[in-house]
């Protein structure tokens, strides 16, 4: 499938390339960022590449986050793991630099990615796992419409949206 650009208001998404291999690395070297993902922070341009490529090589589809007016990267998001056998379904994440928190991005970013998923993907559910402290994760998906499952799933808590109840 091809992913393509996605245009907001304040933002652009398109498919990270390995070109971006400096930004991306900028991005994951934050502690920040990464302290609730199951990697470390970057420490070189490699490892900003095997991100690229883990993504690349998925099934799913990484964008990365640029700011329009900087035409800056701030954040990734996208879909692994999609898997259209029985249910359609995929898992959505996403992650956002430090100085760019609490200004909506992550929001105005993520509202286009799962209607282009539900539309465009077919899918029916899409998942999300989360460290239970990560409060700001939450609370996005929270705002989403994720619904939350109570009890968690190899100590992360399972959140997920259908289809069905989604209505932007």
């Amino acid at each position: 499938m091809k992913f393509p650009i996605i245009d907001t208001e304040r933002l652009y998404l398109r498919e990270l390339k390995i070109n971006d291999r400096e930004a991306v690395f900028k991005h994951f070297a934050e502690e920040a960022v990464t302290k609730f993902m199951d990697i470390s922070p970057c420490s070189g341009l490699l490892e900003a590449e095997e991100i690229i490529q883990f993504h690349l090589d998925d099934s799913g589809c990484r964008w990365g986050i640029f700011d329009k007016i900087e035409d800056t990267l701030i954040g990734t998001c996208g879909y692994h793991c999609w898997d259209s056998n029985s249910i359609a379904k995929a898992e959505i994440g996403f992650d956002l630099s430090e100085s760019f928190w609490g200004n909506g991005y992550m929001t105005e970013a993520i509202y286009p990615v799962i209607q282009f998923g539900f539309k465009q993907m077919n899918l029916q559910l899409i998942e999300a796992t989360v460290v239970p402290n990560n409060e700001k994760s939450i609370k996005l998906l929270e705002k989403l419409g994720f619904k939350r499952k109570e009890e968690l799933v190899n100590g992360l808590m399972y959140f997920y949206l259908t289809n069905e109840n989604v209505d932007y």
